[in-house]
C-alpha cells in the first residue's frame, strides 16, 4: 500500500505550485496547476538517483529499452498496440502542441478547439500567429455533451485545417466515447482536418470508463492524426520534460520531425528518461492505487458540498484528477468569485474563465492531494461564505 495521506511541505524547493504565489498568505491553501502532491513512485526516484551517480552527464539518446517500455505501458494500461517507430520523444506536451501548430499548418490558418478546454490551446494557436475557432460544448446544467452538428459546422465555415482535441478532456473531465472520437474524427476526415489528440491524462479513468486512444476508433485515423502521451501527469514528472508522441503515419511524421529539427525541441534529459522507464516498468500497481485515492478524494468532495453548500455544483468527472465545480449559483460575477476564493477562503485555484467565458463562475479544483489538505481547502470556502451570508 502507497501513503497518499502523506503531508509533504513543497514550499521553498523553488516549485511552481506554492512558490509561484503572488501572495505571502500562510493561511493559503494552492489547488491551481496540474501538480500532484504525492510522493513519488519509490522505483522512479531510485532510478533517477542511481542515474545521477553517474559522475558524468552527457548527451543522452533514445534507446530501444525506452521505447519498448512506452510500447509496453500502451498494450497493457489501455490495450494500445503501437510500434516503436510512431514514437517521436519532445520535452513536453504543451511545447509539442506549438511544435504541432508550426508543423502542420501555415499563419493565418483556422485551428478548432472546444471550451471551455485547457487554455495553453488557445496559446499555441495564437502565438503562433494562428486564428482559434471555438466550437463549445453543450451543458445542461449538469454534464457537457458534443454537437456534432455545430463542431461541422464551423469547420466548414471557417475552413478550419487542425483540431487540438483534449482526451481526457481538462477542465471537464469527459472520457469521450468511441461513438463520440467516431463523429469527431469522421467530420474531421471529410473536411481534411488535422487531429491532434491531446491525451496526457490517459491513465486517470474512473471506474465504468475507459480511455479509447484516437487510433483505436477507426484504423483510417492513422492517416490524419497524431497522439501526444508523456508520464508527467500520471506519476508528476512534469519538471522533468519527458513526453512521448505518437504518429503513425510516416509523412506526418517527417513533417514533425523536420519541424522539431528546425525549432531546435529537445529530446527528454537524461533524468527524464530514466524516470520514465521506472515509471512504465514498475508503476502498474502505484497507478491503480493513486486512482482509487482520487476517487475518494471527489466523492469526498462530492458529499462536502451536498452537505454544506447544496448550492455549488460538482460536475461528476469521469477521468482526470481536476474536478470542474460550477458556484454561479452564488451570485458572484467572474472577478469577484476570483477574489472570494483567494482573499477569503484562501484557496489558490485555476479560475474558470481562462479556460474560455463559457467557464466563467466556474473552479477547477486539483484534488491530487492529502484528503487532509482537501478537507481544509473545502473548510476555509465553507467558512468564508457562511460569513458573508451572516452579513447580508
Amino acid at each position: 500500500m502507497y501513503d497518499f495521506d502523506k503531508v509533504i511541505n513543497r514550499k521553498g524547493t523553488g516549485c511552481a505550485k506554492y512558490d509561484a504565489a503572488y501572495t505571502d498568505d500562510d493561511q493559503l491553501v494552492s489547488m491551481w496547476v496540474a501538480d500532484m502532491d504525492f510522493e513519488v513512485l519509490p522505483e522512479i526516484r531510485e532510478a533517477v538517483i542511481e542515474r545521477a551517480g553517474h559522475p558524468i552527464y552527457g548527451y543522452p539518446i533514445i534507446t530501444d529499452e525506452y521505447l519498448n517500455c512506452v510500447v509496453r505501458w500502451m498494450k497493457d494500461r489501455h490495450d494500445f498496440h503501437i510500434e516503436k517507430e510512431w514514437i517521436v520523444c519532445t520535452g513536453g506536451v504543451v511545447p509539442t502542441l506549438k511544435l504541432a501548430v508550426q508543423a502542420f499548418t501555415k499563419p493565418k490558418d483556422h485551428i478548432l478547439i472546444m471550451k471551455p478546454v485547457y487554455y495553453p490551446f488557445d496559446d499555441a494557436i495564437k502565438k503562433n500567429d494562428r486564428y482559434v475557432v471555438e466550437c463549445p460544448l453543450l451543458f445542461d446544467g449538469e454534464k457537457y455533451s458534443l454537437d456534432p452538428d455545430l463542431f461541422e459546422k464551423k469547420i466548414a465555415e471557417n475552413d478550419v485545417k487542425m483540431f487540438i482535441l483534449c482526451n481526457p478532456h481538462n477542465p471537464l473531465g469527459i472520457v469521450w466515447s468511441k461513438e463520440d472520437l467516431l463523429k469527431l474524427g469522421k467530420i474531421c476526415q471529410k473536411y481534411g482536418v488535422i487531429v491532434v489528440s491531446d491525451e496526457i491524462h490517459m491513465d486517470f479513468v474512473y471506474s465504468g470508463y475507459a480511455h479509447i486512444p484516437f487510433y483505436k476508433v477507426d484504423p483510417s485515423f492513422k492517416d490524419f492524426s497524431i497522439i501526444c502521451t508523456a508520464p508527467s501527469k500520471t506519476f508528476n514528472l512534469a519538471g522533468l520534460w519527458t513526453s512521448n508522441i505518437l504518429i503513425a503515419n510516416e509523412t506526418l511524421r517527417k513533417q514533425f520531425e523536420d519541424a522539431k529539427d528546425r525549432c531546435g525541441v529537445t529530446d527528454p534529459n537524461i533524468f527524464g528518461i530514466a524516470a520514465c522507464m521506472a515509471a512504465y516498468t514498475y508503476g502498474d500497481r502505484w497507478v491503480d492505487e493513486l486512482i482509487d485515492y482520487l476517487q475518494g478524494n471527489v466523492a469526498y468532495m462530492k458529499h462536502f458540498f451536498a452537505e454544506n453548500m447544496p448550492e455549488v455544483k460538482v460536475i461528476d468527472p469521469q477521468g482526470l484528477y481536476l474536478v470542474w465545480v460550477d458556484f454561479r449559483s452564488l451570485g458572484f460575477d467572474k472577478d469577484q468569485l476570483e477574489d472570494f476564493m483567494l482573499h477569503k477562503a484562501h484557496v489558490w485555484l485555476d479560475e474558470g474563465y481562462i479556460f474560455g467565458m463559457e467557464g466563467a463562475g466556474f473552479e477547477r479544483f486539483n484534488v491530487a492531494c492529502p484528503r487532509s489538505i482537501l478537507a481544509k481547502a473545502l473548510n476555509q470556502i465553507k467558512e468564508a461564505y457562511n460569513k458573508i451570508k451572516a452579513a447580508e
